[in-house]
């Protein structure tokens, strides 16, 4: 869905942020459209994918893995619990730690899924070259790596 306004946006669409944002807004209205019928937002379909290629992982790990904060992570748990798709266990050696693990429906679901992500991301991508794809996804890397070095200093 394009917005187009009547308004002069001034240096707006020069700014990272703002153009990220706009996108990132097209790109979550698509992938709410296309994934309405199974019922799942994008953070949902991440933390299910996080675990089922880290099956056992502990639940603070997958919340850093996403960039989720820990009480937020926790709720998506619990949503997930509540819907039968994923399961927390006591992590062998630290019970005090979760760890977290797809149910059966849980993988259904992703199975299911799978038409509709890869018809998703090529909506998404439809305007780009299979190079350019890449060379965004690997320019947007950058970005959250250079800022992120920046945390570190």
């Amino acid at each position: 869905m394009s917005h187009q306004s009547k308004l002069e946006l001034g240096p707006l669409p020069q700014m990272l942020g703002y153009a990220l944002r706009r996108a990132q807004i097209a790109v979550f209205e698509d992938f709410g459209a296309s994934f309405k019928p199974l019922n799942l937002r994008p953070a949902l379909f991440s933390v299910l994918t996080l675990i089922k290629h880290n099956p056992g992982c502990k639940q603070s790990d997958a919340a850093e893995a996403l960039g989720i904060m820990q009480p937020n992570f926790v709720a998506l748990m619990d949503e997930l619990e509540r819907r039968d798709l994923a399961r927390r266990t006591p992590a062998k050696g630290d019970r005090r730690s979760h760890a977290l693990e797809l149910t059966e429906d849980g993988v259904a679901l992703l199975h299911s899924a799978r038409d509709s992500i890869v018809h998703h991301e090529a909506r998404v991508t439809t305007s780009l070259t299979p190079a350019e794809a890449a060379l965004l996804y690997e320019l947007l890397a950058r970005v959250e790596r250079s800022l992120g070095s920046l945390d570190s200093e």
